[in-house]
């Protein structure tokens, strides 16, 4: 059955007029006419039945007006979640994972006092990798490490790339050093080994991990040093500013749209979301650990 028929049938049965059902439908007293003619051939029924001038419902009419009427409503509800369906996609949303635990939550709150109660899908991968799914079209946004005074995204935040330690454990003596860094598509890796080797300061590789995760387990069971961005720091690891260590670069975090962006996510709500974002993570910043300095293990090593 045409569902337009149907919503023009149930228009007279609540006006109990094809005049005021046509009004209501915007269409002629004709078409109506001829709507009402196709639904009685299609179920081979007659539906009306003349009183004197007026037109009624016969058994069959009132059978179909109950049918009809969750038929409209299912039609209608059903059309209303489709047209919606675009705008309850969930965001698909890249991170690298040495800011999951710790700058992300901040996105996604902010995300979601400004966009509503959307799903949010997450992949972790460097940037170098997540830059590539964007590409494909495989996520819609994400929060990328780029070059300082880079114009990639919109900014959120300055960050330093860091060593760091145990608070329980004074590795720093020990010769070959023992460090634990990420992939070498990482920019403190390439600059933490030159710079040990540039001092010849000897070292030992313990692990070589693209999760941060695994990175600060080792350090946290006391079987390296670590090195990664001031950001990604748990509460419970603390920096180590030793001044024979080699210092490792600055980066910038940003928040870069696909060319597939969400449709919910529009420039304009990136931008009040980095506005945001860098205020919150100052003050959580603050909150964390002092660094740590073994001055009796820099004085042995100088």
């Amino acid at each position: 059955m045409d569902i337009d028929a149907l919503r023009s049938f149930l228009a007279f049965v609540e006006t109990g007029s094809f005049t005021r059902a046509a009004k209501q439908t915007f269409r002629t007293q004709s078409a109506i006419s001829m709507q009402m003619k196709k639904l009685e051939q299609e179920l081979d029924q007659t539906l009306f039945l003349r009183e004197g001038r007026q037109l009624v419902l016969t058994h069959d009419g009132q059978t179909l007006a109950s049918y009809a009427r969750r038929l409209v409503s299912l039609h209608d509800e059903a059309v209303s979640s489709l047209r919606s369906q675009t705008n309850r996609q969930p965001l698909l949303l890249g991170c690298p994972d040495d800011y999951a635990e710790t700058l992300l939550p901040h996105l996604i709150t902010l995300l979601r006092q400004q966009l509503g109660p959307i799903q949010i899908q997450i992949t972790c991968a460097a940037s170098v990798r997540l830059r590539q799914l964007m590409d494909k079209g495989d996520i819609h946004a994400a929060m990328l490490t780029r070059h300082p005074g880079s114009d990639e995204g919109h900014f959120l935040m300055h960050d330093q790339g860091i060593w760091y330690t145990s608070p329980d454990f004074d590795l720093l003596a020990r010769r070959p050093l023992p460090i634990a860094l990420f992939q070498t598509d990482c920019k403190f890796h390439a600059a933490a080994l030159d710079g040990l080797t540039k001092q010849e300061i000897s070292f030992e590789m313990v692990t070589c991990s693209s999760s941060a995760t695994a990175q600060r387990g080792i350090v946290r069971a006391g079987l390296a040093i670590g090195a990664m961005a001031r950001s990604s720091l748990s509460p419970d690891l603390v920096e180590l500013t030793d001044a024979w260590l080699p210092p490792l670069p600055n980066v910038e975090i940003a928040l870069v749209l696909s060319p597939n962006a969400h449709s919910l996510l529009t420039t304009q709500d990136v931008r009040q979301i980095c506005q945001s974002f860098e205020s919150e993570i100052t003050q959580s910043t603050h909150r964390k650990r002092p660094p740590l300095h073994f001055m009796k293990t820099a004085i042995k090593c100088e």
